[in-house]
C-alpha cells in the first residue's frame, strides 16, 4: 500500500499527456503532427519577447524551412508556449531542451469518465482483438479477490478457455465464475479478500466496465480495467499482518501451472535483494521459462535513491505517476485565507468555521514532541471535543479520529497524493502547514473549517509520485529500474466491502469502489497493457513484450523529478504505440541465464537454469551491461575517462521492407556512436546487430548522464535511454 501524502507541488515543469488518434494533414511531406509546447511562465522582463523567443526554440530543431511556417498559436499573455506542426523527432528534440518544460500532443477533450484508462489512450473504443482478450487470463498475486464485485460480474461471459488448467479453491463461500475463473489462497481461510488490495488490482488490470461508481461522490465516472474481457485467476498470498515468502512462493508455483498468461504482483519488499534471495524474482524467472511475462510495482519507498526493491531483469518493474484528474480540498482560516491541500475528504462540515487546536495543546498526558504529532493515545477527548486539530505528521487523523476531535490538518512529507481520512481533515506540505500554525499562533481563539474534497483537473501530468521508489538498481546497475512509470495516484477501482476503507479502528464505512495510490495501483496498469498487447501478438516472448512498452514509452521531461531515468525507467506507458513498436529487443531463458553467469557462480547458474549451463571464463565472461536489455546503463569511475561499449540485437516486427536510422539525443558531455547507424530489413522477425560506444572524461562520483538512441523509419520511433553513472 502506498504511503500517502497530501498537497500538490507548484508546477513548471513537465505537461505530457498521453495522445489519442488524430488526423492531421501534414504541412510537407514528413507526418507531421499538433503539440503543445509549454515554456513555464513568461519572465519578468519587460523587453522579452514571447514571440521571438518561441520562433528561435523551434528554428533549433525544423531544420529544412522556416520555422514560422510550422507555428500555429503563441501563447504570450498569461504563460509562455506555442502550439506547432512537428515530427516525432523534432518533438523529442524539443522535449530534451533545458528551457522546455514540456511537449504533449493536441487532442479532443470531452467530458471525462475513467481517468487512468482515458488518460493512457485507451478508451472503451480502442482497437481491439476480442476473441484474443477473452482467452487471456491475468493471474493476481495478492490479497485475494471479492467474487460478488460487479467488476467481476461473468454476464456475457463464455466458458473459460481450453487452455486453463486451474482451479477454483477459494474455500468458504467463494464461488468463481467465468471471469474469476480461478482462485487459491495460502493464508487465511478463504480466497476473500478481507484488504481490498487485490481487489482494487485485479479490476484496475481487467475489470468489466461499470458505470457512475464513485467514493462517495468523488471520481465519479465508469471504473474498468485495461482489458476488461480477459479473465483473472486470483492468488491469495497476503493477509491482514503481510505476504509470507512461502506464500508468494507457493501462488508462483500454481499459477505458472495453471497456464496464467500474464501475472501482476503488486508486493515487494523494502530493499532489493539478490536474485536467488528473492521469492519474486525466482517465481518470475519461471514464469519466464513459460512464456508469462511477470509485472512488479518498484515499491513505496521513494524519493530515496536506490529504493526500489524489484531489480531483476526478467520482471517488467513498474514506477507510479500521476494522472490529470487531482482531488483536493480546501482550509478556510478564520482570517479568510484559503489553503490548498489534498485528502480524500468525503464528509462535510455542519458550519462555516470551528475552534483550531494545535496537538501539543490538546495532551495533558504526552511529552511536547509526541503531542505535537498527535501520536497515538496522546489527544485529551475533553480538548479536541468540537474542535480541528493541528497535527505534525500525517498519521496524527487516525488519534484525532479516536479521541472525538472534530477534524484535523496534517503536515505531510508527501504533498503530491491525497490519502482517504475518517474525519474531516487535509494534509499540507511544510510550506502551507507553517502558514496555519502561524495564524494559530498570532490569535488567541484561532479558527478553521475544511472543505469537502473535489476532483480537479491536472494538466501537469504525468509525474512521478514522491513515494515511487528509485533507482539506481543496488543488485546490477547496469540494469536500469525501474523499468516504466504509470498511473498510480489516485486510482478509483473496485474494493472489499469486508475491507475497512482506513486503518482507524472507528470508521465503520465499507464501500464497493475505494480510491488508493501507491505503485501496487500502476503495476496493474501495465499489466493490462502487456495482456492488451498479447491478444494482438500472441506468439511474442515475455521480453519482446517487455520490449515494447519500454520503446515506445513517452520520454518524461520532469525536471522536478530526480534522478531522471532512476524516477521512471523509460518513460510514461503508452498503450496503443505498445502494440506496434517495429522493433523488439529479444531475450531467451539462455540470454538471462549468460547474464546470470556474470553475477551468480557457475552451479548456482546450473542450478536455476535446471540444465548442464556452463558460464564462459576468463575473457569470454559477459558483463551484465551486456544483456539485449531496451535500455543502457554502465557504471564508471567518478575520476577517470571512460569507454563504453553495448552490444544489442533487434528483431524486426514493423514492416517487411524496412530501414531504421539511429539518431542520438544526447548532452555534450559525453560522445556517443552507433555501428552500424542504419538497419535494413528485407523480412519480419529478421535480425540485426549493433554497437553503442560511449565516451566521456569522467562523471562527478553519485552524478549520472543521460541520453536517448532513437531509431526512426518513418513511421516507428523505437527508444531506448543511455545512462552513465559513477
Amino acid at each position: 500500500m502506498a504511503k500517502h501524502g497530501a498537497l500538490l507541488f507548484s508546477y513548471a515543469f513537465s505537461i505530457l499527456v498521453f495522445a489519442t488518434s488524430l488526423s492531421c494533414k501534414a504541412i510537407d511531406s514528413e507526418d507531421r503532427k499538433t503539440y503543445i509546447v509549454y515554456l513555464g511562465s513568461l519572465p519578468h522582463n519587460e523587453v522579452f519577447s514571447p514571440l521571438s523567443n518561441q520562433i528561435g526554440i523551434l528554428e533549433r530543431v525544423v531544420q529544412k524551412t522556416s520555422a514560422s511556417n510550422f507555428l500555429l498559436t503563441s501563447y504570450k499573455r498569461s504563460f509562455n508556449g506555442f502550439a506547432a506542426k512537428l515530427t516525432e523527432q523534432e518533438r523529442e528534440r524539443l522535449a530534451g531542451m533545458k528551457e522546455v518544460v514540456s511537449v504533449f500532443p493536441s487532442r479532443i477533450f470531452q467530458l471525462q469518465t475513467t481517468r487512468s484508462w482515458d488518460f493512457l489512450g485507451l478508451n472503451q473504443t480502442a482497437k481491439r482483438n476480442a476473441t484474443a482478450e477473452s482467452n487471456t487470463i491475468i493471474g493476481v498475486i495478492d490479497s485475494g479477490i471479492s467474487p460478488d464485485s460487479e467488476s467481476f460480474n461473468d454476464e456475457g461471459f463464455g466458458p473459460a478457455p481450453k487452455k486453463w488448467k486451474g482451479i477454483c479453491q477459494g474455500g468458504q463461500n467463494f464461488t468463481c465464475n467465468n471471469k474469476i475463473i480461478g482462485a487459491r489462497y495460502y493464508t487465511d481461510a478463504g480466497a476473500s479478500d478481507a484488504v481490498g488490495h487485490g481487489t482494487h488490482t485485479a479490476s484496475t488490470a481487467a475489470g468489466n466496465p461499470v458505470k457512475d461508481v464513485s467514493f462517495y461522490g468523488l471520481a465519479q465516472g465508469t471504473a474498468r480495467g485495461g482489458v476488461p474481457s480477459a479473465r483473472i485467476a486470483a492468488y491469495k498470498v497476503c493477509s491482514v499482518s503481510g505476504c509470507p515468502t512461502e506464500a508468494i512462493l507457493q501462488g508462483f508455483d500454481d499459477a505458472i501451472a495453471d497456464g496464467v498468461d500474464i501475472i501482476t504482483i503488486s508486493i515487494g519488499a523494502e530493499s532489493s535483494a539478490p536474485f536467488q534471495q528473492d521469492p519474486i524474482a525466482i517465481g518470475a524467472f519461471h514464469a519466464m521459462e513459460k512464456g508469462i511475462l511477470t509485472l512488479q510495482s518498484a515499491g513505496n519507498s521513494g524519493p530515496e535513491a536506490g529504493s526500489v526493491s524489484s531489480v531483476a531483469p526478467w520482471t517488467l518493474t513498474v514506477a507510479a505517476s500521476s494522472t490529470d484528474r487531482r482531488i483536493i480540498d480546501k482550509i478556510v482560516l478564520g482570517n479568510g485565507k484559503t489553503i490548498v491541500g489534498s485528502s480524500v475528504n468525503s464528509f462535510e462540515l455542519n458550519g462555516t468555521s470551528f475552534p483550531l487546536v494545535y496537538g501539543k495543546d490538546a495532551s495533558s498526558q504526552c511529552v511536547d514532541s509526541d503531542a505535537r504529532q498527535c501520536v497515538a493515545g496522546c489527544l485529551d477527548a475533553d480538548l479536541v471535543k468540537g474542535k480541528i486539530v493541528l497535527c505534525d505528521q500525517a498519521g496524527g487523523n487516525t488519534e484525532a479520529h479516536q479521541a472525538g476531535a472534530l477534524g484535523s490538518i496534517l503536515k505531510t512529507s508527501k504533498p503530491d497524493v491525497a490519502f482517504i481520512v475518517p474525519l474531516p481533515a487535509s494534509g499540507l506540505g511544510s510550506q502551507d502547514y507553517d502558514v496555519v500554525k502561524s495564524y494559530l499562533k498570532s490569535t488567541k481563539r484561532p479558527r478553521a473549517n475544511i472543505l469537502k474534497s473535489r476532483a480537479i483537473k491536472d494538466d501537469g501530468a504525468p509525474v512521478v509520485a514522491s513515494f515511487s521508489s528509485r533507482g539506481p538498481n543496488q543488485i546490477v546497475p547496469e540494469i536500469i529500474k525501474p523499468d516504466i512509470s504509470a498511473p498510480g495516484i489516485d486510482i478509483l477501482a473496485a474494493y472489499s466491502t469486508l475491507a475497512p476503507v482506513t486503518g482507524g479502528t472507528e470508521d465503520e464505512r465499507r464501500v464497493k469502489y475505494s480510491i488508493l495510490s501507491g505503485t501496487s495501483m500502476s503495476c496493474p496498469h501495465v499489466a493490462g497493457v502487456a495482456a492488451y498487447i498479447k491478444t494482438f501478438h500472441p506468439d511474442w516472448s515475455p521480453a519482446a513484450i517487455k520490449s515494447s512498452i519500454m520503446t515506445t514509452a513517452w520520454p518524461v521531461n520532469d525536471t522536478k523529478t530526480s534522478p531522471a531515468e532512476f524516477a521512471y525507467g523509460s518513460g510514461h506507458i503508452n498503450p496503443l504505440k505498445a502494440i506496434n513498436p517495429g522493433l523488439v529487443f529479444e531475450a531467451s531463458k539462455e540470454d538471462y541465464i549468460k547474464f546470470l553467469c556474470s553475477v551468480l557462480d557457475e552451479e548456482s547458474v546450473r542450478l536455476i537454469s535446471g540444465d548442464s549451463s556452463s558460464c564462459p571464463a576468463g575473457s569470454a565472461k559477459v558483463s551484465p551491461k551486456d544483456l539485449n536489455y531496451p535500455s543502457l546503463a554502465a557504471n564508471v569511475n567518478s575520476s577517470t575517462s571512460f569507454k563504453i561499449n553495448f552490444h544489442r540485437t533487434v528483431k524486426n516486427v514493423g514492416l517487411p521492407n524496412s530501414t531504421f536510422k539511429a539518431n542520438i539525443l544526447s548532452s555534450s558531455e559525453v560522445d556517443i556512436k552507433v555501428v552500424p547507424d542504419v538497419l535494413s530489413f528485407k523480412s519480419l522477425n529478421e535480425e540485426k546487430t549493433f554497437d553503442v560506444t560511449v565516451v566521456g572524461r569522467g562523471i562527478p562520483e553519485g552524478s549520472h548522464v543521460s541520453a536517448s538512441l532513437v531509431w526512426t523509419d518513418g513511421t516507428h520511433s523505437v527508444r531506448s535511454p543511455i545512462l552513465v553513472a559513477a
